[in-house]
């Protein structure tokens, strides 16, 4: 059962980068009731496509257990993972996603996102990951609402 506090750190995060005119995603990663790694998106502000939340969390996850594998922990995400965010979900073997808003969400406001959800890239991968979507979606759609209003840039 996803809890809220992992998912409202995560909004946090994403708020923090917000202000440093990042896009508005984050994401959480939790073991054993514990928070592992935040991260929110830098992809504007080291100009590296694939800096999205969910790779920087992981990044430092792996870094502060020591380990490739993430088995057992829980990622909360803002926003739905993209396809190489969830590939290396996948590949880092996390059990669980708990995510607020969607990739449809994001492509409305411009995002280059590419169609493909992540319950067709479990299906068709055949991911063991567990998917919870829409998970404090209102929160996670006022971040969208908070960064279309700042104007901010799409990539």
């Amino acid at each position: 059962m996803p809890v809220r506090k992992f998912m409202e750190s995560a909004i946090e995060k994403a708020r923090k980068g917000l202000k440093k005119n990042n896009s508005p995603f984050g994401a959480c990663i939790v073991k054993n009731n514990k928070v592992i790694a935040v991260a929110h998106n830098t992809v504007l502000e080291e100009r590296d496509a694939t800096n999205h939340a969910e790779i920087n969390a992981i990044r430092k996850a792996c870094k502060r257990l020591r380990n490739h594998e993430l088995k057992g922990c829980t990622i909360y995400s803002t926003t739905e993972p993209c396809p190489m965010c969830f590939s290396a979900i996948h590949w880092a073997k996390i059990s669980q996603i708990v995510f607020g808003t969607r990739i449809r969400d994001v492509r409305k406001l411009g995002f280059n996102e590419l169609p493909i959800s992540a319950s067709v890239m479990k299906l068709k991968g055949r991911s063991p990951v567990k998917i919870t979507p829409d998970f404090m979606r209102k929160e996670c759609v006022e971040l969208l609402e908070s960064w279309k209003k700042k104007k901010g840039k799409t990539y």
